[in-house]
């Protein structure tokens, strides 16, 4: 009964791995903006690690960038599912976009915000 469990639980984690992987690359694909965020995650990566940070600050930075990347993703999501249900044009459509857009611009902020008030002090 445990093993049929644990059998169970392994197939759940390796299905869920596939399909974030399959989200990630077709997002990779055609999204620019995804593939930009990226880039500049990992130039702000290797700057964590050339500057004299604290362990907590490098934990942020790396965070907050890593919830672009998430922010990106699920804009990608409202904007496939909006295009899926119509390819009309609808006020709320728009306003489903921007709002996906703008989560995107606040979390871009934060991490900035972040980096600045590390170097800053």
């Amino acid at each position: 009964m445990m093993i049929d469990w644990v059998k169970a639980e392994v197939r759940r984690i390796m299905n869920t791995t596939i399909w974030s992987w399959e989200g990630w690359v077709s997002a990779w694909g055609r999204e620019k903006s995804l593939r930009q965020w990226t880039a500049l995650n990992v130039i702000s990566a290797v700057a964590v690690f050339l500057i004299d940070l604290t362990p907590g600050e490098r934990a942020l930075i790396l965070a907050l960038g890593l919830l672009v990347l998430a922010a990106e993703l699920i804009n990608t999501a409202v904007e496939e599912v909006v295009d899926y249900i119509s390819e009309e044009r609808d006020p709320r459509a728009k306003r489903a976009k921007d709002a996906g857009s703008a989560m995107v611009a606040v979390a871009a902020i934060a991490c900035g915000v972040a980096w600045l008030v590390v170097l800053l002090g």
